[in-house]
């Protein structure tokens, strides 16, 4: 699979650790573009990154999205082209919240709950 050449000012999906954004190119770097958000696509796993979908980790983490505008590094092979409408930050990260909570609550392990309790204090803070 090649990797697409991307500009300054283009907007693309790209995955940051477990979650998928779209956003806009604002630097060009050897291995990576800069990427500053300006939509979730999917809301990052919870827990251990190491250890996915456990519950008996050392710590298991609370993993916040990428926020509106920041600006992250990721790697060219996780960069595509976005075609189409980019919705408002909050509600794309609404949208993705929803439906990682659906597919928890239809798992319904102890990973699941323990997300779920994650997800749920992450939207406290996320919707004040």
């Amino acid at each position: 699979m090649s990797v697409e050449d991307f500009k300054v000012g283009d907007i693309v999906t790209g995955i940051y650790k477990t979650g998928k954004y779209i956003g806009e190119v604002t630097a060009v770097r050897p291995q990576h573009y800069l990427v500053k958000i300006k939509a979730v696509l999917k809301h990052p796993m919870q827990g251990d990154l190491h250890n996915p979908k456990e519950v008996d980790v050392p710590l298991f983490h609370e993993r916040r999205s990428l926020a509106l505008n920041e600006q992250t590094n990721i790697p060219k092979t996780m960069v595509r082209k976005f075609e189409g409408e980019v919705d408002s930050y909050e509600e794309s990260l609404k949208a993705a919240i929803n439906k990682m909570k659906e597919e928890l609550t239809t798992l319904g392990t102890d990973w699941a709950n323990r997300s779920l309790e994650n997800i749920t204090s992450l939207e406290k803070e996320y919707f004040k």
